[in-house]
């Protein structure tokens, strides 16, 4: 067992029976396969968006990139925090599909965007001038980068900001089965102030699945033609809404994320009994830091570690550990037991 990321978890058996299943007979390729149609109606369902189109691609960082990319324009700035993933983890790639438009760090708070936060970077953006970058979309990650959940209030607040300005708000939701299952809201509750949601299903039990969801019609087009250019339409493209039909079926995307925040509530009740051990960030949903001495970390790794750190160790070697420990749907409760026995004996 690793807690290295939800990444390392296996995808689970309905997803994996449904691609085998997909793989009898033949399909119009390129997304124009049955099957599609169904996936698109359940998430206009789902989400109660009827005029949304949903386009399916592999990967979050292309979700990321080609809905940004489409709503953004070239001399524009994209507002997100200053440890999101579309900043620190994609390598560029919402600037290579916009054209250009520059992603502008908001400073976050518990791994969230404040809207007075919002804001002021808004309000500090020369806007008129031609020597500048002009004011563009706001893009937000739910659950974040910390594992603190934005609840439909706080979303609404950041589109007001957005709003003000004639701006779109995205948000990135690799984890937003996590994120919905958390927060005990409806879908829509949790998407109705948005212009685009990139929907993930990789973290969360598929193979590699995830839907760019783009609540304005009239840009589809641009959509598109972002995504062939980008090289992310697939022509067997039924084995990607094969995965996402059986995601959505019966609710399975929800109960694997309840599974894993389950866990990662009970990996964190463990950590807490700890001496030694501090949470960083209240774990809402399947993520979360914490903090142990250096000497215990040394002497986890050399039995396996299972764990990511944040930050350089060697700016403050004497520091404690930052570490990041991430359940999945898979995750059993003897995993995180087992780790806490572990960490215990290494603080001893």
């Amino acid at each position: 067992m690793t807690f290295a990321s939800d990444n390392t978890g296996p995808a689970h058996p309905k997803v994996m029976d449904a691609v085998a299943a997909a793989n009898t007979g033949y399909a119009l390729p390129y997304g124009v396969e049955a099957e599609m149609e169904r996936v698109t109606d359940r998430i206009r369902t789902l989400l109660d968006v009827p005029r949304a189109e949903v386009r399916l691609v592999p990967t979050g960082t292309a979700a990321n990139m080609l809905l940004l990319g489409t709503l953004a324009d070239p001399h524009q700035q994209i507002y997100c925090t200053d440890i999101a993933h579309v900043l620190v983890d994609e390598c560029g790639a919402v600037e290579l599909t916009s054209g250009g438009a520059r992603l502008t760090p908001v400073p976050h708070a518990g791994g969230k965007m404040t809207a007075d936060a919002l804001a002021r970077a808004m309000a500090t953006t020369r806007e008129g001038d031609v020597h500048n970058h002009q004011r563009g979309p706001v893009s937000i990650t739910n659950l974040t980068e910390r594992g603190t959940l934005y609840r439909p209030a706080e979303v609404a607040e950041l589109a007001a900001v957005a709003a003000r300005h004639g701006r779109p708000l995205h948000m990135d939701g690799a984890r937003f089965a996590n994120a919905v299952a958390a927060s005990g809201a409806a879908p829509s509750e949790m998407v109705r102030d948005l212009a685009a949601l990139s929907f993930g299903g990789t973290k969360n039990g598929c193979l590699g699945v995830e839907a760019a969801v783009l609540f304005d019609p009239d840009r589809a087009w641009t959509l598109d033609l972002r995504r062939k250019r980008a090289g992310h339409l697939f022509s067997k493209h039924r084995f990607l809404s094969a995965q996402m039909a059986a995601y959505l079926d019966g609710d399975l995307w929800l109960e694997m994320a309840a599974a894993a925040n389950a866990a990662c509530a009970r990996l964190a009740e463990g950590l807490r009994s700890l001496d030694g051990v501090r949470l960083m960030f209240p774990p809402e949903g399947n993520i979360l830091y914490a903090e142990w001495p250096r000497s215990a970390h040394e002497a986890l790794q050399r039995t396996g570690g299972g764990y990511g750190i944040e930050g350089d160790m060697d700016v403050a070697p004497d520091a404690p550990v930052a570490a990041r420990l991430v359940c999945n749907w898979a995750t059993e409760a003897a995993d995180c037991d087992a780790f806490v026995v572990r960490l215990k004996a290494a603080l001893a």
